[in-house]
């Protein structure tokens, strides 16, 4: 029944947050882990709530991968009790308490573009019993041991759902961050189409405009030559004169 519950909780969701159940005045430890053998030491933070496109919101702390740095103002009982040497990086909240209830946010800040590995896990607190409650009978402990039994398994069963659903997250985030990738490409090479474009035709139009103005200046020289030879013309012919000469005509002189 609890396995049942557990998954149409997970199907309610769609494997967006990762659900961990604690009790008042116990400690609760929120998973997180890199690969540090991957990627090296990076950077995580801890926040409440969404994780924005970088860092987190509310942070609560973070740590360089050597060593934790707790965040002026906020609770002690954050703590980072993991080995941070093996990239775990999990959160643990000391003496839980109702309002820690909510949505926590872990992010790893892998090296590249849309790289970071981003966690979601939500935080369901319930009231521990009271201590001063009579203890079950013999009889009571002697009959609910198959349902001890029955609770260990759905434990194990919750584990592997809860593995298998944050790595779906995981899968479906590089996805989308791929994605964003290739629009990304696409949008650059449209602008250098666009800016090759743009050259091309300011190239075709300046050639079009000397092409358009050669028969213009073609023209030009070919009148202004012609007036040049007539004006050469007339000056010769000025220079001519007739002189009178006896009864079987006359004599010419050339006067340069």
């Amino acid at each position: 029944m609890k396995v049942l519950l557990l998954m149409a909780l997970l199907t309610a969701s769609g494997c967006d947050g990762s659900p961990v159940a604690g009790l008042t005045g116990q400690n609760v430890t929120l998973p997180c882990k890199y690969d540090i053998k991957t990627n090296r030491a990076v950077h995580v933070c801890w926040g409440r709530g969404e994780l924005p496109s970088s860092k987190c919101n509310n942070q609560l702390l973070s740590t360089d991968g050597y060593k934790v740095i707790q965040e002026s103002g906020v609770s002690s009982r954050y703590q980072l009790l993991g080995r941070l040497d093996e990239g775990d990086v999990s959160l643990t909240i000391l003496d839980l308490r109702e309002e820690d209830a909510g949505r926590y946010g872990c992010r790893a800040e892998i090296p590249g573009l849309f790289n970071d590995e981003k966690h979601h896990i939500d935080l369901t607190v319930e009231r521990a019993p009271d201590p001063t409650t009579s203890p079950p009978s013999a009889t009571q402990t002697f009959s609910e041991r198959p349902a001890a039994a029955q609770t260990t398994a759905d434990q194990l069963t919750t584990e592997s759902l809860l593995t298998s659903c944050s790595d779906s997250n995981i899968t479906a985030e590089r996805q989308q961050e791929g994605s964003m990738l290739t629009v990304v490409l696409v949008l650059v090479v449209f602008l250098l189409v666009v800016l090759f474009t743009a050259a091309g035709l300011f190239i075709m139009a300046r050639r079009w405009r000397q092409l358009k103005l050669s028969p213009q200046l073609q023209v030009q020289f070919t009148s202004t030559s012609s007036t040049l030879e007539l004006h050469s013309r007339g000056s010769a012919v000025e220079n001519i004169y007739q002189m009178d000469g006896g009864a079987e005509g006359g004599e010419y002189e050339f006067c340069p």
